[in-house]
């Protein structure tokens, strides 16, 4: 993976620092020497000058400078990783390989918690977890909320409220702890959920499809239910006379798809995600209905196995290490400067597209 140019100029004054070449209290290059040393723009040497700050590395005095901070031995943090689907979800694994991968992360240290129970045992374990990283005086837990459980809501909420009782800061990674569109106070790292199903819908219409349904699991995260609304936006804009369609249920559900087939007559589905797709695809092909001939199927996440599958699969593809890395940062920045506004980091996906939705060579676009 090509690193950025931030990242670039940020790994060089780190390096320069801890070697001596620049010592406590000198002064650093000015950020127009900084532009003109690595050919770039003025706001991609000011983002390396604050993951500096950040770190503790540096102080900035108004109208002088930067400069090298007395004490270089940075604070060392210890977060907790409250990730009710890692070792379930495939993208939260890159995600934490992402964080442990940032530059800043050198100085810092990850508590993986055992959460791989399902329903509400895996809720119940999430919150012994909390109360497990609170005793442990962590500096902060990434959270990514629980779902497929009816009581998701309320145990969210529980978790969070404990956090906050011990002054414990909260970063949210992929999912909102409430109901699509509300937003909760807390930092969210993830991506466009709604705007990336608004493309993928309209990658299917490109492709020909005429009757476009959506298919998802009850109990989902919020980032379903974005993913939905960009579905029915780009169907409404779009496609006017085409009825949007959301279907809930167990993907393989032979009857319910049968029923929904037979109700409906979908000639593509966009999936909540590759997992539900690739469970879609076997309940298709197990009724008799041909992947892309008769329905194409399309989903999100880019896992391993989705060019695996009997029908290899169109995917909206998650920046999982750059969401690792940015969650980092944000929890770096919300540590040091707590009265920040709160914040949305939404990243772009690509378009991978692959024979599931009629294509025949894999290829990627931007979203």
């Amino acid at each position: 993976m090509p690193i950025h140019k931030y990242q670039e100029i940020l790994e060089k004054l780190q390096e320069d620092i801890n070697s001596g070449h620049y010592k406590p209290g000198q002064r650093l290059p000015s950020e127009p020497e900084l532009v003109r040393r690595y050919s770039t723009s003025r706001m991609t040497v000011f983002r390396a000058m604050r993951e500096l700050q950040t770190l503790g590395l540096v102080t900035r005095k108004v109208g002088s400078g930067t400069y090298v901070a007395e004490k270089k031995s940075v604070d060392s943090h210890v977060f907790g990783l409250l990730i009710p689907d890692l070792g379930q979800t495939e993208i939260f694994e890159t995600i934490c390989q992402g964080m442990m991968e940032a530059p800043q992360a050198l100085h810092h240290a990850l508590l993986w918690g055992n959460t791989a129970s399902r329903g509400n045992d895996r809720a119940e374990t999430a919150e012994q977890l909390c109360r497990h990283y609170i005793a442990k005086n962590v500096s902060g837990v990434f959270f990514a909320p629980v779902e497929f459980n009816a009581e998701r809501n309320a145990v969210n909420h529980r978790i969070v409220a404990e956090l906050d009782r011990a002054q414990v800061p909260v970063v949210l990674l992929d999912r909102c702890l409430e109901p699509y569109p509300d937003r909760s106070r807390y930092d969210l790292i993830g991506i466009d959920n709604r705007r990336a199903a608004y493309h993928l819908t309209e990658h299917l219409l490109n492709a020909g499809a005429q009757r476009i349904a959506f298919f998802g699991r009850p109990n989902s995260a919020p980032t379903v239910d974005a993913r939905i609304s960009g579905y029915r936006e780009a169907i409404h804009i779009l496609a006017k006379d085409m009825p949007a369609r959301v279907h809930l249920g167990d993907p393989e559900d032979t009857k319910l798809l049968q029923s929904v087939m037979k109700k409906h007559s979908p000639d593509a589905f966009i999936c909540a995600n590759d997992d539900t797709a690739g469970r879609l695809i076997h309940t298709l092909l197990t009724i008799g209905k041909r992947v892309p001939e008769d329905v194409r199927v399309a989903g999100f996440d880019d896992v391993k196995y989705a060019s695996l599958l009997p029908v290899p699969l169109t995917t909206m593809r998650q920046p999982c290490k750059q969401i690792g890395q940015s969650a980092l940062s944000v929890m770096l920045e919300r540590i040091a400067m707590p009265d920040l506004p709160t914040r949305d980091v939404l990243l772009g996906c690509e378009l991978v597209v692959r024979k599931s939705c009629g294509g025949t060579v894999p290829t990627v676009a931007k979203s």
